[in-house]
C-alpha cells in the first residue's frame, strides 16, 4: 500500500493503524507528483490517497494512475462524503473513507 497526504501526522497515523492490522505499507507520498512517480516505482496493489493534495488534485491522480500501474484506488479526505457530490462515483477509486473512520477492517471491506 502506497499511503498519499500532504499531512506527515495523517501518514504516521495511517500507517501505525493499518500496519497494525497487518497490512504492508510499502511508501508515502505527499502531494501529486511524487505519488504518482512513487506509484510507478513500488507498484503498489492498493493507493490510499487524499483528495486534497497541495498540487493537485486527487481524483487527477487517480485518473493518472488508473491509466499507469492500475492500483486499487481509495480516496480518503477529511471531509465527507456528501462534499464531493458524484465525483467519488465518476472516478476510478474502488471508494471513499473518511480519515476519522479509516481503519484496516474497513479497508479490507471496500476492497472484497
Amino acid at each position: 500500500m502506497l499511503i498519499v497526504d500532504d499531512h506527515p501526522s495523517f501518514r504516521a497515523t495511517a500507517r501505525a493503524v493499518l500496519e497494525s492490522e497487518g497490512w504492508d505499507v510499502v511508501g508515502e507520498a505527499e502531494d501529486a507528483a511524487s505519488a504518482i512517480s512513487a506509484a510507478r516505482f513500488l507498484h503498489p496493489d492498493v493507493v490510499l490517497l487524499d483528495v486534497q493534495l497541495p498540487d493537485g488534485d486527487g481524483f487527477e491522480v487517480c485518473e493518472v494512475l488508473a491509466s499507469n500501474s492500475s492500483p486499487r484506488v481509495v480516496l480518503v479526505s477529511s471531509r465527507d462524503r456528501a462534499d464531493y457530490g458524484r465525483c467519488i462515483e465518476a472516478s476510478s477509486a474502488v471508494g471513499f473513507i473518511a480519515k476519522a473512520e479509516l481503519s484496516g477492517a474497513a479497508l479490507a471491506e471496500m476492497l472484497e
